[in-house]
């Protein structure tokens, strides 16, 4: 009982002190420290709310204070919203810090760029007011953009388009919807995306060079059958396409939106002059078996941060020009379930250290395999060529290059002229004149710079036949004689 007597006292102190609010305070004196001067809240699309950022405010003096206000400058009119010590607002009275203590204050957008006169919309905190006003900008760049994304039926279930069937004969759905008729994407302004874009069957995508692509979480492009994407990227106005969220931490996150997906059936797509970025797998190529013309001929660009592949290509046609693939969750190039592949002057390199991998940078086979009625099920296809010519194939693994066949199956594939992180097969018949784990001397793979350096071991090392095919370089400049070996010639590192 004594015991029990003793607790209940100490709690009825505890509660009694921990509740009370009227502790002696001074007003401030205008002496406040911030943990930044201004806040960058950095670009946001129109409409779309922000992250949330934060500033810290410190009370470096021996006394407690009271800040008799705390506000926007542009009060209730403002664009931002706060949280001051978890109470949301915009104007704040007799805010209240400890001595040798601080408080934190989240800072918030969304703007609309029809309300603001000029895109770089800025506010400021304002503490307190007189000679002891203090403030801290808040700065953010606004964007306008077109918006696409799936419609609502007059129920709220939102629109789906059919990709293929379940294993029990069920359409295949994802959220999205299909673009009306043939469809030019400009520059003008870019193009924010939620669900699945989908070119119809027959109709073709044009992309401008200079537009900028922008996909949200579980969105892509779908390219149906018998439909085109054309991207137009020039030399010194690229096209890109990345995930929708701009702050600077998210710039290289891989996995932030789904694909480029080329069905089955669809022809005649041409990219060039694009950055892909931290996309799930940035191209997905399918095809009909056709080893006449290429499924796609992608020419001049770059393809980062994919959380599983560079580009997927399974029983397509693709050929390749100065494409630089690095830093893939599982293959950078996977060239699978046969069909024809031809790439020149590229850059294939995997420096991915997110998590395990357990594919090479470049992995070619020509078959794949299912469960049916408890039993695995090996379909073959014949892979009608598997051309590399003046390539690097690099990574951070020890073999870069897998290839595996399927018996009785038509297997054609040749590597003239590469440099590539691989066991030396001695095979005089499909490789000819390579460099077997040799030093590419990349920049820095690492932050997706693979140009190679003075040490390169790429150094006009490359042959003729691909020089002629690519005579200059992804940046446009002129390639030597001998060509140097991928995407890059070399350069001087400071």
């Amino acid at each position: 009982m004594r015991y029990s007597v003793t607790l209940l006292c100490a709690l009825t102190l505890l509660v009694f002190f921990s509740c009370r609010k009227d502790f002696s305070a001074e007003l401030s004196s205008g002496n406040l420290s911030f943990s930044k001067d201004t806040v960058y809240l950095d670009t946001v699309f129109t409409n779309i709310g922000s992250s949330t950022y934060n500033l810290k405010v410190y009370n470096k003096s021996n006394k407690n204070i009271s800040i008799p206000s705390i506000a926007l400058g542009k009060g209730e009119n403002s664009f931002y919203r706060l949280n001051v010590d978890g109470i949301p607002g915009k104007i704040f009275e007799n805010v209240e810090i400890l001595a040798k203590d601080s408080l934190f204050i989240f800072i918030e957008t969304t703007i609309d760029y029809s309300q603001v006169s000029n895109p770089i919309y800025t506010d400021e905190i304002v503490f307190d007011h007189g000679i002891n006003l203090q403030e801290v900008t808040l700065v953010t760049l606004v964007k306008d953009a077109h918006f696409l994304f799936p419609s609502k039926d007059a129920n709220g279930f939102i629109e789906t388009i059919s990709i293929g069937k379940t294993t029990d004969g069920d359409d295949l759905k994802v959220n999205g919807f299909y673009l009306d008729e043939n469809t030019t994407f400009t520059n003008e302004k870019p193009y924010v995306i939620y669900g699945y874009c989908a070119v119809p069957p027959s109709k073709t995508l044009t992309i401008e060079a200079g537009a900028k692509i922008y996909f949200h979480a579980n969105s892509g492009l779908i390219v149906s059958k018998n439909a085109t994407l054309t991207i137009n990227g020039e030399l010194n106005n690229k096209v890109f396409m990345e995930g929708d969220r701009l702050e600077p931490q998210f710039s290289e996150i891989p996995g932030q939106w789904g694909a480029i997906w080329l069905r089955a059936g669809s022809k005649n797509n041409s990219i060039k002059n694009t950055t892909i970025k931290n996309a799930s797998a940035g191209i997905i190529s399918d095809s009909i078996g056709n080893n006449s013309a290429p499924t796609l001929i992608i020419k001049n660009s770059q393809i980062y941060n994919s959380s599983n592949f560079g580009i997927l290509g399974r029983e397509t046609n693709i050929y390749g020009e100065n494409l630089v693939i690095n830093n893939s969750g599982q293959s950078s190039l996977a060239c699978t379930i046969g069909g024809t592949y031809n790439f020149v002057h590229s850059t294939f390199a995997n420096y991915w250290n997110n998590s395990f991998r357990q594919y090479p940078s470049v992995f070619i086979n020509n078959f794949f395999t299912y469960n049916k009625n408890n039993a695995q099920v090996v379909e073959k296809r014949n892979l009608h060529a598997a051309n590399f010519t003046n390539c690097i194939i690099d990574g951070n693994s020890n073999i870069e290059l897998v290839i595996e066949k399927a018996e009785g199956t038509v297997f054609n594939y040749s590597f003239k002229n590469n440099l590539i992180r691989f066991k030396d097969p001695n095979d005089p018949i499909h490789y000819i004149d390579n460099i077997f784990n040799g030093n590419p001397h990349f920049k820095s793979p690492l932050k997706n710079e693979l140009m190679i350096g003075q040490n390169s071991e790429a150094i006009k090392k490359g042959n003729e036949q691909g020089r002629i095919l690519a005579p200059n370089d992804i940046l446009g400049v002129t390639r030597s004689i001998p060509a140097d070996i991928g995407a890059y010639q070399h350069i001087i590192f400071n």
